[in-house]
């Protein structure tokens, strides 16, 4: 659909630069919605009490395509489900909420799932379970790689619908008959492993609902990631002008040192990207590889950069590397010598860069690319590897 080819152009311009950029998607109807996020105050968060009737509500779904609660008229019972791209427990439940809507579509309950998370109040780091963030760009992302089968709507950009239904974490899930009462509002289930369980707590709350009998335990914990309120961006800001301010230096390294880490004598997955200076596409996709680092940093991955320019053009490396940000492991290749270098990395490679590389343990190599990355290529490889992963 040309919908969604606009879409993903934007998306992925949007994580090209690794910044909130504005990106204005067609609707269905020919309208535009523009995200637009912008920061609250902070305010007391308080969750809709059972027996309440549920709040009103319009907003996005992940097309652009504005959608209002009365749009779910007829449904017997309505669950919202508040959920989100980057938490390892949302993506936990994602199968889970995949096959209940499958089970109950036919006993007239309509699942709607709502990211109430904000743009600014989430750090890369926080991503490291996942291969997207939480803004509206990357929703038909990880929708239409999933194969969700259920309306996804955004409130990031003020939180107008979140702050009346007040969830707690990412997954929260709120049942409403068909008078539009709350009758149960928590987790879908109390074990978060995939393969372990299969949403009873939510299943046995909707059967008693639709049997016209009381919900026998009408409020349960809802354990996940913490809500990204606006609010929060004082604490990201602090923590990334903490990552700007980092010192960044580059060393020099021989054959020997290039073999040494290309065996990757360590427990983690080893990203090794080979660049220069004077290589625009090198350093055109600095952007992506520091929020791949910053994604992944804090689990079994590490990221080593090579400069293959001249040792004297040493500063000019540096300067680069300092102006992006790159507080990774950073070296340049200490001779003119370029074959050496290149039969370090890998003898099947002709020498051309950008050359990005990952490394298992041990040595062996599992990516491999020449040219500038997809980064999202790139990060679901990451993500889902054994080592790592996208749970807990």
């Amino acid at each position: 659909m040309k919908i969604n080819i606009i879409l993903r152009n934007c998306a992925i311009t949007i994580m090209a630069f690794s910044a909130i950029q504005s990106c204005k998607v067609p609707s269905r109807d020919g309208e535009l919605f523009e995200p637009n996020p912008i920061v609250l105050e902070r305010m007391e968060v308080k969750t809709l009490e059972t027996g309440s009737k549920m709040p009103p509500f319009e907003l996005p779904d992940m097309y652009g395509q504005m959608v209002s609660h009365e749009q779910f008229s007829d449904a017997e019972v309505l669950v919202v489900a508040f959920i989100s791209n980057h938490c390892p427990t949302s993506q936990a439940y994602e199968d889970r909420i995949i096959r209940f809507v499958e089970d109950y579509e036919d006993k007239g309950v309509t699942l709607v799932a709502i990211n109430p998370n904000s743009p600014f109040g989430l750090l890369p780091e926080e991503c490291s379970y996942s291969d997207l963030d939480d803004t509206f760009e990357t929703m038909s992302i990880r929708a239409e790689h999933k194969g969700y089968n259920f309306t996804y709507l955004y409130d990031g950009d003020n939180h107008a619908v979140s702050l009346l239904f007040g969830p707690v974490s990412t997954p929260h899930f709120f049942v409403f008959d068909s008078e539009r009462i709350l009758r149960y509002n928590g987790r879908m289930d109390e074990i978060e492993r995939p393969g372990t369980a299969n949403g009873e707590d939510l299943r046995k709350a909707v059967d008693q609902v639709l049997a016209g009998e009381e919900v026998s335990n009408p409020r349960t914990s809802a354990f996940g990631c913490s809500v990204k309120w606006s609010w929060l961006d004082e604490w990201v800001s602090r923590i990334n002008r903490e990552w700007r301010e980092q010192e960044i230096t580059i060393d020099f390294i021989d054959k020997n040192g290039v073999e040494e880490i290309m065996a990757n004598d360590t427990e983690n997955l080893r990203l090794v990207n080979v660049w220069a200076s004077w290589c625009g596409p090198c350093v055109q996709e600095l952007p992506d590889l520091l929020e791949i680092n910053r994604y992944y940093r804090n689990r079994r991955f590490e990221m080593v950069m090579i400069s293959a320019d001249s040792p004297d053009k040493k500063d000019d490396a540096l300067r680069i590397l300092r102006n992006n940000h790159m507080a990774v492991s950073n070296f340049i290749f200490n001779d003119t010598k370029r074959d050496d270098l290149i039969y370090a990395i890998d003898p099947d490679w002709r020498g051309a860069i950008p050359y990005t590389l990952l490394i298992e343990p041990g040595g062996n190599i599992i990516y491999k690319h020449q040219g500038v990355i997809n980064d999202l290529e790139l990060k679901r490889i990451i993500v889902e590897h054994p080592l790592l992963g996208r749970y807990y």
